[in-house]
């Protein structure tokens, strides 16, 4: 094959907007908040069972981060295990409006 059968095209930056989900920023945040409690377990080579040893919340809510399986956990949620882990969270937030094109193809007429 060649470089001439394929086409690039360049992502937007957040994976979930790039396929259309309708709450793409929201899951963005999301996965962004639950690859940093993974880090932390990681660093701290800390089991799901150690992790609920130390912060008391359930062993079966750090093996479902860490199997990326978030649809259970709010932002909030996300943010308090965090913290539980010793960590501060800051949220920096820009609001713009969006660049023609990029509507959730949900929302596309």
């Amino acid at each position: 094959m060649s470089e001439e059968d394929f086409e690039v095209i360049r992502g937007s930056g957040n994976v979930f907007r790039d396929i259309g989900n309708a709450n793409a920023d929201r899951e963005q945040l999301r996965a962004l908040l639950a690859a940093r409690i993974v880090g932390v377990l990681d660093d701290r080579k800390l089991t799901v069972r150690g992790a609920h040893e130390e912060t008391g919340i359930a062993a079966a809510d750090f093996s479902r981060i860490r199997q990326a399986k978030l649809d259970r956990f709010t932002i909030d949620r996300l943010m308090a295990i965090l913290s539980g882990l010793g960590q501060e969270v800051e949220v920096t937030v820009n609001v713009h409006p969006r660049k023609a094109g990029r509507t959730p193809m949900e929302l596309r007429p």
